[in-house]
């Protein structure tokens, strides 16, 4: 009973929240006999003998690291009656085994695994829930797919349905570039090298850190290999086979977020009860996520979970199952907090009064709905470095919001429309249909959609990216022949957007988005045709000026935000042009610091370079180093990767190295590298 868990509780640190308490490192038996390590969090009030219900966070995130000052769920929960539950996944934190690479069919038997054996539990009223962002939220619908008997339901938060075609990985068939290297895959390298508490590890705790660092691998060198869709990336794709979920289901997502597509996508195909919310945000929680407005998030959750754990009359399932941030027209800074615009919410998807607005490149340089006359053709050059004024993929990197899209504009081809006659409302994916030439045969083409302002200023709304030589498969790329004209259909990032009367519709065509996509490595002159015969369009989803149905209230986020260039440590975000070399590099340098308890501090730190000769494309290269440090009494242990990628025309010859200190002595190293053919890339 709850009774018997609190006896082995302890109060959290700092006395934080005097009615939740924390049971650390259970561990949870798999069916091979490796056990999972499990941190719950549990009302310190809850009436003797009583069992609570169940919501489980399960990703390789560490769990003996969470900051639950920055983590409001893990207290917040528990105090609204339920028991939380963070799982560090196979071969990573204080888990056994070993982790040779993200969303294996082994993490989702796993998952299935922990929920049931929770639900047996005395402590466990039988209903288990799953919630997460990114990491974690892919793995609440791949667990799903599972159809774990205990499995009420599942809210992913900021997370894909499609690992190869919206993921951290690829765009459009080609591969990214900063993030993995920046970001996620570097410190990955790092994470997993580091020990689990020794303070709560006992006796295994060596042996644990041994087998991870012995066994564990770099997730990156896998993506790196695995450049055409398939087998390897469907098996964590749930959009292939979401018949399998059967629990009900609470997306929330942001427009801002690298992940904008599956929440609409995926509630189309799902069968269950469901529901969509998608802000304006970029991929954090929208208590904190910038841009806002940030609301209390955690109130809907638990609305959510008392409706299906506890049969309360919450009223959450008599709400709109959509509701979305319609973004309005506005100044394009970089680092605002907040974007304009309001709620809105739908009854079903497509949503009611939805349509198709066909706009099509004209002879000079404009968007119309009427087809042209006359036959056309415009040419641009690939420049390499073209993309900067875009900002930051965002999967994880909380800034990089885009700005004025104009100095990239200069180097692309731009269509605009005339001013609006009247106000114009879009919610859905845009898409591009182009007749397109190149005189190379590998070239990736990225386009724009964005407003522009009556002073002139460009606001990127959202963008689309596609490998030419994936044109008809993203699995049997073919070259392209140069000067063939072929027939390209674009889709851009779902969005929700309202251009102002007197504002102006814009199409941009470019052959590069840096630093988030590998440049292609052969230069070359592109062509966009136009005219009755090779009618080069721009279609916009059309909705009514309003939703379909009313949207809910929320309440204002509690938690207080600030600009990131107000920080102390504001993060670094450089490009810096070489005038007398032409090459174009960008610099990105975050360090942030948390204590976790009383004895125990997180310092991390990720710096990062990439650089492109836009003469000389294929040899662009990539540095990343990430530096991972726990830090207690007499006792600093630190793991630090380095990664390189130098490209050439044919290859990606890719270095890593990982080492490990404990009070600045070296104790373990180890390298990979690898060269790995580019595959139309």
């Amino acid at each position: 009973m709850l009774t018997d868990l609190l006896q082995q509780s302890e109060a959290l640190p700092f006395n934080f929240n005097h009615l939740v308490r924390r049971v650390k490192n259970i561990m949870i038996p798999m069916r091979d006999g490796i056990k999972l390590a499990a941190d719950l969090y549990v009302p310190q009030d809850a009436p003797a003998g009583q069992s609570l219900p169940v919501v489980m966070e399960y990703t390789p995130y560490r769990k003996d690291e969470l900051d639950v000052l920055q983590r409001r769920y893990a207290t917040y929960l528990p105090e609204n009656g339920y028991i939380f539950a963070r799982i560090d996944v196979r071969g990573t934190g204080a888990s056994e085994g070993i982790s040779t690479d993200e969303y294996l069919p082994q993490e989702q038997e796993d998952g299935y695994d922990a929920i049931e054996w929770m639900a047996s539990q005395t402590w466990c009223d039988s209903h288990v829930n799953m919630m997460g962002i990114s990491y974690g939220g892919f793995t609440c619908l791949q667990v799903a797919t599972q159809a774990p008997p205990h499995l009420t339901s599942v809210i992913p938060v900021d997370f894909t349905d499609d690992r190869y075609t919206d993921e951290c990985h690829y765009r459009g068939g080609l591969m990214r570039l900063y993030y993995d290297i920046a970001y996620y895959g570097g410190f990955m390298v790092a994470w997993n090298a580091l020990p689990p508490d020794p303070e709560f590890s006992g006796s295994e705790w060596a042996e644990k850190w041994e087998q991870h660092l012995a066994h564990n691998e770099p997730y990156l060198l896998k993506w790196y290999k695995h450049q055409t869709d398939g087998p390897y990336w469907h098996k964590g794709s749930v959009r292939f086979f979401p018949e399998k979920i059967k629990c009900p289901v609470f997306m929330i997502g942001g427009w801002r977020d690298g992940y904008p597509n599956p929440p609409l996508r995926l509630y189309e195909a799902l069968q269950i009860p469901r529901k969509v919310w998608i802000g304006p945000w970029n991929h954090a929680f929208p208590d904190t996520a910038i841009p806002g407005p940030r609301v209390e998030y955690l109130q809907e959750i638990v609305r959510w979970l008392d409706h299906w754990c506890k049969d309360k009359p919450t009223g959450i399932m008599d709400e709109p199952p959509i509701v979305v941030y319609m973004q309005h027209s506005q100044k394009p800074v970089v680092d605002r907090l907040d974007s304009d615009g309001q709620w809105r919410a739908e009854t079903g998807w497509p949503p009611p009064g939805a349509s198709e607005t066909a706009l099509y490149l004209g002879s000079e340089y404009n968007l119309t709905s009427a087809k042209g006359q006359t036959s056309g053709r415009d040419d641009f050059e690939y420049k390499a470095d073209v993309g900067v004024t875009g900002g930051l993929y965002s999967s994880g990197i909380q800034f990089g919001l885009p700005g004025d899209q104009r100095p990239d504009e200069a180097f692309s081809l731009v269509y605009t429309g005339r001013p609006l006659e009247e106000e114009v409302s879009i919610l859905g994916r845009p898409r591009a249909e182009l007749y397109f030439a190149s005189t190379a045969k590998v070239i990736g083409v990225t386009v724009s959609l964005c407003d522009v302002a009556p002073d002139g200023s460009s606001h990127l709304i959202c963008k689309g990216t596609l490998n030419a030589t994936r044109r008809d498969s993203m699995t049997q790329p073919s070259p392209l022949t140069p000067g063939h004209i072929y027939e390209l259909h674009i889709n851009l990032d779902c969005t929700a957007w309202k251009f102002a009367k007197g504002n102006r519709i814009r199409l941009v065509i470019a052959g590069a988005d840096w630093p988030n996509i590998w440049p292609t490595p052969q230069l070359c002159t592109n062509s966009i045709f136009r005219g009755p015969d090779k009618p080069s369009r721009l279609i916009l989803p059309a909705v009514p000026s309003s939703g379909s149905a009313v949207p809910p209230a929320f309440a204002p986020s509690p938690v207080p935000v600030q600009r990131h260039s107000d920080s102390a440590h504001p993060p670094v975000w450089q490009v810096v042009y070489d005038v007398l070399t032409g090459r174009v590099s960008t610099l990105i340098d975050l360090k942030s610091s948390s204590r976790v308890n009383g004895n125990t501090v997180l310092e991390r730190r990720s710096k990062s370079s990439f650089e492109v000769d836009p003469e000389n494309p294929a040899q662009a290269s990539a540095w990343g180093r990430h530096i991972k440090r726990i830090i207690r009494p007499n006792h600093e242990m630190e793991a630090k990767s380095v990664i390189t990628v130098q490209a050439t025309r044919n290859h990606f010859h890719i270095n890593i190295d990982l080492e490990v200190k404990i009070n600045q002595a070296s104790t373990f190293s180890k390298r990979w590298m690898e060269s790995v053919p580019r595959e139309l890339l």
